[in-house]
C-alpha cells in the first residue's frame, strides 16, 4: 500500500517582485516563539505574480500577526474538522487538509464554501480531474478574532488571526505568508495530512509555496492562497507539482549564467538535448514528438531550474514554468505516479480481518474510471470474474475440509496511457486479500 511521507520539495534562487520598499507596520508583541521555530528563523518560499510569473524570497518562519492559541481555545468551533470530500479510508486515499485563516466564528460557513471552491479549482486541472476519486479533502476551522488578513487592502492593515497570514511578506505585496507552527497545530486536527493548503479570508490575489518544510505530521510543504480569488487555486496546483510529482521549476532568471551541475534528479529537467536523450533512452524520451496538453510538442526546450542555459525542459510553457497552464505530458505522468504513492487503486468495505464464509459477500470500489480488476483464489486467477466489483462467495464453490483456509485476492490496475515509464507502472497496481473457509 502507500507510504505516509513526501520527499522534500524543490528549492530555488531568490528574485524580488515589484512593489517593495516600505517598512512593515508596527504591531503588538507576537506570541512566544515555539522551540521548533525560534525567532529569526527563515524559510525560502515561492512567490506568485499576477502575470503568472513565479519567483523566490526568503521570509520569516513565524508571523508577527499570529493570535496566541489561548485566545481562541474557548470557542467551540475552533479546530472543528469538516469533510469536504470523503472518498474512503485515509489509509487508501490522498488526504488534502485545508485550513482557514482570518475567518471569525460567524464566517466559518464562508470558509467552508471557500475551501470547497479551492478544491474545485484544483481538481478541474488534469490529472486531478481524472483522479478526484483518490482524494479525501478535510476542512479545519481555525477561528480568528478578526476578519481578514494583514496587508489587505493595504500594507498598513493589521489583523491578528489564528495563523497570522499576511501580504507584503518579504516586501513582496502578493506574497501571502503564515506562521508555519500554527498551521501544523491545526493540520494535526485532521485524520491525516498528506497535503496542506491554507485559505486566507481575502479576495486579493496572492499566495506562497513553503517548499523546504517537512512536518512531523508527514506532509511536506504548505501552499497559501486567497479564498475569495478565483485564480489562486493555480498556486496550489503548481506547489503539488513539487510535492506530489517531484517536479522541478521550469522557469529561470536572466543573468543567472549556465547550469554548472550534474544531471538533475527531477523528471522534467535534463542536461541532454532531445537527440542525446533519445540515444541515451532516458528522462522523457518516450514522450518526444508527442502533442502536449500545455501546448506544442514535447521536445527539449532550453532553460529551466532557474538557469537560462545548460538545462532543458520538456515543453515551452507548462504550469511548472508559469501559472494558468497545464502540466506537460511528462509532468502528468509524474503527478499520477505521485497520487498513487499515497492512494490505492481499490478500496473495500468488506473487512480484511477475520475469516469469511460462503454466506458473505466481497465488494470493492474502484476510484478511477477504466481500472481493471483480476480475482485470484489461492494464487490462481478466476478469469470468469474479471472486472467484477461484487462477489458472492458462495459462487466460488469451495471444496475440501471445512477448516481449510483459502486466500481470495483482488488486484486492480489503472491502465492509463498517461503513464508509460516502466519504473512507474508498479505504483498503478494494488491488491486486497481476504481469508476464506468453507
Amino acid at each position: 500500500m502507500r507510504t505516509r511521507s513526501l520527499a522534500a520539495m524543490a528549492l530555488g534562487a531568490v528574485l524580488a517582485l515589484t512593489g517593495a520598499g516600505l517598512a512593515q507596520p508596527a504591531v503588538a508583541a507576537p506570541a512566544p516563539p515555539s522551540p521548533a521555530a525560534p525567532v529569526g528563523a527563515t524559510r525560502q518560499v515561492e512567490a506568485f505574480g499576477e502575470d503568472g510569473s513565479i519567483s523566490h524570497a526568503r521570509v520569516p518562519t513565524r508571523s508577527p500577526f499570529t493570535a496566541a492559541p489561548s485566545a481562541l481555545a474557548a470557542d467551540g468551533a475552533d479546530g472543528t474538522v469538516t469533510p469536504i470530500v470523503q472518498a474512503g479510508p485515509t489509509s487508501a486515499k490522498l488526504d488534502l487538509v485545508v485550513v482557514g485563516d482570518g475567518y471569525t466564528a460567524a464566517e466559518q460557513g464562508r470558509f467552508l464554501t471557500d475551501a470547497a471552491a479551492k478544491w474545485q479549482e484544483i481538481s478541474a486541472v488534469e490529472p486531478y480531474a481524472s483522479y478526484r476519486g483518490l482524494f479525501n479533502v478535510w476542512a479545519v476551522q481555525a477561528v480568528s478574532a478578526e476578519s481578514g488578513v494583514s496587508g489587505d487592502p493595504d500594507r498598513a492593515t493589521v489583523r491578528r488571526t489564528a495563523l497570522g497570514s499576511y501580504f507584503w511578506c518579504g516586501d513582496v505585496e502578493r506574497l501571502l505568508c503564515v506562521d508555519t507552527d500554527a498551521v501544523d497545530r491545526y493540520a494535526a486536527r485532521a485524520p491525516q495530512a498528506d497535503l496542506v493548503l491554507v485559505v486566507a479570508n481575502s479576495t486579493k490575489y496572492g499566495g506562497a509555496g513553503y517548499n523546504d518544510l517537512v512536518s512531523p505530521l508527514g506532509y511536506s510543504g504548505i501552499a497559501t492562497v486567497s479564498g475569495g480569488n478565483d485564480r489562486s487555486g493555480q498556486i496550489a496546483v503548481h506547489e503539488t507539482g513539487h510535492s506530489l510529482g517531484h517536479l522541478a521549476d521550469e522557469y529561470w532568471y536572466d543573468g543567472q549564467g549556465p547550469y554548472p551541475g550534474a544531471e538533475p534528479a527531477e523528471a522534467n529537467l535534463s542536461r541532454l538535448t532531445a537527440d542525446r536523450m533519445r540515444r541515451a533512452r532516458t528522462k522523457w524520451y518516450r514522450w518526444l514528438g508527442q502533442a502536449s496538453p500545455d501546448g506544442g510538442t514535447v521536445g527539449a526546450y532550453l532553460g529551466g531550474g532557474y538557469y537560462p542555459t545548460g538545462l532543458y525542459r520538456p515543453t515551452d510553457n507548462s504550469i511548472m514554468r508559469s501559472l494558468g497552464r497545464e502540466f506537460s505530458l511528462p509532468g502528468r505522468e509524474a503527478m499520477i505516479a505521485g497520487f498513487y504513492r499515497y492512494a490505492s487503486t481499490l478500496t473495500s468495505t468488506t473487512p480484511a480481518t477475520g475469516t469469511l464464509t460462503p454466506a458473505d459477500r466481497v465488494e470493492i470500489a474502484l476510484p478511477v474510471a477504466g481500472t481493471r480488476v483480476r480475482w485470484y483464489l489461492d494464487g490462481r486467477e478466476l478469469t470468469a470474474l474479471r472486472d467484477r466489483t461484487r462477489l458472492d462467495l458462495a459462487a466460488l464453490h469451495l471444496t475440501g475440509p471445512k477448516r481449510l483456509h483459502h486466500r481470495l485476492t483482488a488486484t486492480a490496475t489503472d491502465p492509463t496511457p498517461a503513464v508509460i515509464d516502466p519504473e512507474l507502472l508498479p505504483a498503478l497496481t494494488d491488491s486486497l486479500d481476504w481469508d476464506l473457509t468453507r
